[in-house]
């Protein structure tokens, strides 16, 4: 039975209610960028490098020049699909069913309202880490609807995914942040042949350039040396550096992985069997929880560090004492980790001719070939209760390759 016979259920009214939510304001780039409907699940786009020529001259009765579609490369990918629900029970079901009774009613549409935009903010969430993803990385990994792993590369030129040499890295006492700057200002507007509009950045990285030695004489002896460095460092660098959108971007996100297999106490190393690897990735910190029997959480079982992940095993080996066993499928573990890596300064320009170099591509879904994000529900009878769905299918596409510069500078 699903939730039409509730009118609060109904499919259009939850996605009414779903859709009339904000993005939250904290994800940036989805709403940068925008996003169209394609034909199919199978997304293809085509992405260039370079090919910013001039129409040349030409004698006016002679033939017109031919121009060809250098530079243009032909990508494809399988649409991401991704999914979740929560289940609101007996009290819940009671209280929307309740004839008469506005309290109830009001207690249990809120309730509904406040559990719908926690879904709406997680599937937007997962849509800005593909972004994330693309423009810092330039490629990622999901599953398909066969459970397989896809990789998507987007044909970011290697030369445009740099890192520093360590003793130059910003947080080093021999970094020359305006020097670094100059040469990817340099690099990134030869090979777009555009200007940068938009630089991101976490606080690691304004940090480093807010301490660097060479940032604080020049700064110094500038009409910017009156304490607006320490004060609103974002601006004052983006100012000084002449960067339209200089966005210092923090957001965070937490994975968790339930464990399927008992972990033993010790010192390890240690071979942790998973639900899901997820998005668990060498170099990350996890910590284990264990759950008491009344539902609470003890913290900080275990702090690890993760040395390998090895998705078809479902395993994870991490570094690290354990000091409280855990056990499968009640225990987990977690990491917290920023949508943007912490020692990756990246540029782009978010036009190139008048276009935009990306957008999200929306693949149909359904039965109703539904485009975007879609809410529906299922009511269970026993017990009692009813699940709330949130469902999106589509990914970013990006345009041109050499648009997007991200250097390793920490």
């Amino acid at each position: 039975m699903r939730g039409d016979a509730i009118p609060e259920l109904k499919q259009t009214t939850l996605q009414k209610l779903i859709t009339k939510f904000q993005t939250a304001g904290n994800l940036i780039l989805m709403k940068l960028f925008g996003s169209d409907k394609y034909d199919s699940e199978d997304i293809k786009w085509e992405a260039q490098v370079g090919n910013r020529r001039m129409t040349p001259f030409a004698a006016e009765d002679a033939p017109s020049p031919m121009v060809g579609m250098e530079g243009v490369s032909e990508h494809s990918s399988r649409a991401a699909f991704w999914k979740e629900k929560m289940y609101l029970g007996a009290s819940f079901m009671n209280n929307i069913r309740e004839p008469g009774n506005e309290r109830l009613h009001y207690s249990a549409t809120k309730l509904l309202a406040k559990e719908s935009a926690k879904l709406r903010n997680r599937c937007d969430r997962r849509k800005e880490w593909m972004f994330c993803k693309m423009l810092t990385a330039g490629t990622f990994t999901y599953l398909d609807k066969r459970g397989s792993k896809v990789t998507v590369d987007y044909g970011i030129p290697a030369a445009n995914l740099p890192s520093l040499e360590a003793a130059r890295r910003w947080d080093q006492p021999e970094a020359n942040v305006l020097q670094d700057w100059f040469n990817i200002v340099e690099q990134f507007e030869y090979n777009a042949q555009s200007p940068i509009t938009h630089a991101l950045v976490t606080s690691e990285i304004i940090r480093a350039m807010v301490l660097n030695q060479g940032m604080q004489t020049l700064l110094q002896k500038s009409a910017f040396g009156n304490g607006d460095l320490m004060a609103r460092p974002t601006e004052v660098i983006g100012a000084l550096l002449k960067i339209p959108n200089l966005i210092r971007y923090d957001e965070m996100y937490e994975v968790r992985c339930w464990l399927s297999a008992a972990l033993s106490a010790g010192a390890g190393p240690h071979t942790i069997y998973v639900d899901e690897v997820g998005d668990i990735e060498v170099g990350d910190r996890i910590t284990g929880v264990r759950i008491d029997e009344n539902g609470g959480k003890h913290t900080s079982t275990a702090v690890m560090t993760v040395t390998a992940v090895s998705a078809a095993a479902g395993t994870i080996t991490a570094t690290g004492a354990i000091t409280t066993a855990l056990r499968p499928q009640l225990d987990y573990i977690y990491t917290i980790r920023k949508f943007l890596p912490k020692d990756r300064f990246t540029v782009f320009s978010d036009t190139i001719g008048g276009q935009k170099i990306a957008e999200f591509a929306e693949a149909p879904f359904d039965l109703d070939r539904h485009y975007g994000m879609k809410v529906d529900s299922k009511i269970n009878w026993d017990p009692d209760g009813v699940y709330v769905r949130v469902q999106n299918k589509g990914l970013p596409v990006l345009f041109h390759e050499d648009a997007v510069y991200s250097v390793k500078v920490l």
